[in-house]
Parts: structure tokens; sequence; C-alpha cells
């Protein structure tokens, strides 16, 4: 596996793999990376020639407070498990190899990143669609892989593609969780011993969102009123967000019916962890 912190690298290593005719995978991170990241890469090499797999905790999609500084970063256990994954170049540049000195331009949109997390992080989907926007420039891929965990950013970093025109496709892949249920999230580190049980509550609350659909509910107040008690009933947890929204164009629905998606957002203690689950009727 090529591993490099330059840009030009990349491009050179593209341009010798596109002449070979050879697909191109992409899969974006911010490091730390876990099994969920792993599902990402390996579906990846299934599916294309070579991976390009970035670690880049980007300072543009953080807010002022929030933990730029103390994200977890461990760029050796990064680089064993994309080469065990089947990554064939890991891409880990410093801040000033992405921007520079003067940058000032910036893909943003006026709708899909507006609510859910957009709401409480108004800077946050600027930051990710520039990055990304940058990180497919670099890398060319012909496929990009992304979790559904970040539900929204998926929604976001498609509607992009599509208005963009960016000759790629956006592959969503399936959450991975621990044994007992919670999401897998490089953010779950910061969680003591008594929040790591409590975040529990977030899967609660998405498994009994989905059994009451499942059972045939369809009005999306009953389903978000029932999960919100059961985030409620948790001592340490503190809620930001339940909502249904339309899986394409994030915007509050009150039947579910369609493509739907039921996300949530939460703060364990101080640290903030996010879940869902589709419906499609």
């Amino acid at each position: 596996m090529i591993s490099t912190t330059a840009k030009a690298d990349v491009k050179a290593q593209v341009r010798a793999w596109k002449r070979a005719g050879e697909s191109i995978g992409l899969v974006p991170t911010m490091g730390y990376l876990h099994e969920g990241h792993r599902s990402l890469i390996e579906r990846a090499a299934a599916e294309c020639d070579h991976v390009v797999v970035s670690v880049f905790v980007n300072p543009t999609q953080f807010a002022p407070g929030e933990d730029l500084q103390s994200y977890p970063r461990d760029i050796e256990a990064d680089s064993a498990l994309c080469e065990d994954a089947g990554a064939a170049l890991l891409f880990h540049p410093a801040p000033e190899e992405m921007y520079a000195p003067d940058f000032c331009t910036f893909v943003d949109m006026d709708a899909v990143s507006k609510g859910l997390c957009g709401a409480s992080r108004p800077t946050h989907f600027r930051g990710v669609c520039t990055v990304v926007s940058k990180l497919m420039h670099i890398a060319q891929p012909d496929r990009a892989y992304f979790g559904q965990k970040d539900a929204q950013q998926l929604a976001v970093i498609r509607r992009m593609v599509r208005d963009l025109d960016m000759n790629v496709d956006v592959v969503g892949c399936p959450i991975v969780r621990e044994q007992d249920g919670l999401a897998k999230s490089s953010r779950n580190t910061y969680l003591s011993a008594e929040e790591r049980e409590a975040a529990l509550v977030l899967s609660r609350a998405v498994a009994q969102g989905r059994q009451l659909v499942e059972a045939g509910e369809t009005c999306a107040a009953r389903v978000i009123e029932a999960m919100r008690a059961t985030i409620e009933a948790q001592p340490l947890a503190r809620i930001d967000y339940v909502e249904a929204v339309s899986w394409d164009a994030i915007e509050p629905v009150e039947s579910l019916e369609g493509s739907v998606l039921v996300a949530l957002a939460v703060y364990i203690g101080s640290t903030r962890l996010i879940d869902n689950f589709i419906i499609e009727r």
C-alpha cells in the first residue's frame, strides 16, 4: 500500500491507474478507523481495481468550541487497518496541504444540509462538501463510499454530486454496530463506562421506532414521540433532535410513506452521538 501526505503523489498514481483503464474507489474518512470504516474499504476493494482512503481531520467542518483538537487520531493503526482491508493508497495530508493560506472557495447548498445536524451545526456541511469535492478532484474516483450512520451527510454528498454533475457514483453502506447495538463511531472513545452504557438508549430508540413501523404505524409524530420518551428516560441523555424526514431532500414528513429517514442526535454527557433508520415503502 502506498502512503502519502502529498496531493501530487495521489494525482500521479491516479493518472497511472486511469491510463491502464483501472477503476478507483474512494473512502473519505477522518481517521481513527473502526470496523465501520473497514466495511467501506472492503466493499470498495471488492468493487474497484484500486481503493484510495483519505484520513483527514477536516478543520472546515468544525465550528468554534467543537472537538477539532481532541478528535482521536492514530495514523499508524489507521494505516494497518487500511492495508489489511485492501486499500491501495492511503492519503493523510496536513491541513496546509489541503488548504492554502489564502483559501477562499467553498461548496455550499441551500437545502438538504439545513435541517437535522445542519440546524445545530450550521457550518458543518459547507466544510464536508468542500473537502469531499476536493478529495474527489484529487482522487478522480469512479465510486465513493459513505456509511449510512452519517445519513444526512450521505444525502448531502449525493445531492452535491448530482447538482454539480460530478462523474462519480456515491455508494451508501449499512451501519456497523457493536454487539450490544451501539453504532460504531470514533467519538465512542469519549464515553466513560457509565456513559457507554447510557449510550445504548440510541439504538434502543431506533429499534423501538423500527418495530412500530414494521407493525404498521404510519404516523411520524407517534413514532417520534415513542422514541423521544425512551431517550428521555435515560438521565445522562439530552436530545438534540429526533425527526422523520424525506430521505432525498431532508424535509419533515407527517406520514411514513415512501423513502423516509428517521434520525436522531443525542448528547450523552458532553458527547454528541447520532443514529438512524431508513423506511422504504
